[in-house]
Formats: structure tokens, sequence, C-alpha cells
């Protein structure tokens, strides 16, 4: 059994003896997803206190619907859903702030050395800033594919899309990605 799989296992015991009655079972579920939650809502939000209060809500919104919770084997999938859409509503709020802050960075970065001379950090840093050209969605299914290692069947269940759209997005995302870097010269 590979270690993702147990992991599964663990926190559906979690959550059943959670159920059950056991209290003490959430503190080990949180010990064990915060730190995972919080990178992943940094991702959206780009800000480490902002993701923490993200998070913080998520819990909240986990506590409260658990025992809701039909399947516990699905319980990280479910939380990171939840995650997901608290930062997804964060993002909308302060959509205006994003833009200036980006155009504010964009406008003040340095420029990169000749082509020759990429180094993996600058290379890591083009690929991250071409990312960030590609729409919400496609950034999502990267980020959840890519970073998170979600299945397909994972990330639709996540972004509660069906399995042929998350892999149109990746297509597309890939695609898209491909072109951008082509255009900056980044790519013979």
């Amino acid at each position: 059994m590979n270690t993702k799989k147990v992991h599964k296992v663990f926190d559906s015991l979690l959550v059943s003896q959670y159920q059950s009655g056991n209290k003490k079972a959430i503190t080990l579920l949180v010990k064990r997803w915060h730190i995972k939650l919080c990178r992943h809502a940094y991702w959206y939000t780009q800000d480490k206190e902002v993701a923490k209060d993200v998070v913080q809500d998520s819990w909240n919104k986990i506590l409260r619907k658990i025992n809701t919770l039909k399947d516990p084997n699905s319980f990280g999938s479910w939380a990171l859903t939840i995650v997901t859409r608290n930062a997804m509503d964060w993002q909308r709020k302060h959509k205006k702030e994003l833009k200036s802050l980006n155009s504010y960075y964009n406008e003040n970065k340095t420029t990169i050395a000749a082509k020759g001379n990429i180094g993996k950090t600058e290379l890591l840093s083009i690929l991250s800033r071409s990312i960030k050209q590609l729409s919400i969605n496609h950034q999502i299914v990267l980020n959840l594919f890519y970073l998170e290692e979600y299945t397909i069947k994972e990330i639709s269940e996540i972004l509660n899309i069906s399995t042929g759209t998350v892999k149109s997005r990746l297509f597309t995302a890939r695609e898209n990605l491909k072109i951008i870097v082509k255009d900056r010269n980044y790519e013979k």
C-alpha cells in the first residue's frame, strides 16, 4: 500500500472516530492537515497571513459540517474543496487590490539575463510568472495536478466539475503555457 493510501485510511479513521464522539481525533486531523491547507490557500492568496485566515475560516466550516461527511475516505479532497472555495471567495473580494499589486510587480520586475544564462531559480520564476498569465481556472488545475499531486478524478471532486472538464483545462493550460514561454523567447 502506498503512502498516500495509508494517509487516506488514517484520515478516514480519524474522521470516523470524531463522528463517533472522540473529540481528540479532530486535533490529530488538524495537526495532519493544517500546514497543507495553509500552503494550498497561500497559492491563491499569495499572503501568508491571509492564507492562515482563510484556513481558519475553513476549519470552522469543516468542524461544523464534518458530521455530515458521508464518506470519511474523502476527507482530504472535501477539506481542500472548502479551502479552495474560501480562497476563491477571498480572491473575488480582493480582485482590484490584487490587480494593482500585480501591476506594481510587473512594472518593477528585473529583466532576465541572456537566454543561455538562465539558472534553475530564474527558470522557476519565469514559469511562475507565465502561469500567472493563465486564467484562474487553468492555474487552479495546474496547481492541483502538478503541485498538490491530485488525480484528475480528485480534482474533479474538489472543483465540482467533470473529469472531462479537468482534462480539457489541463490540456489547454499546458498548450497556453507553451505559447507564453515561446513568445517570451525562453524556449527555442
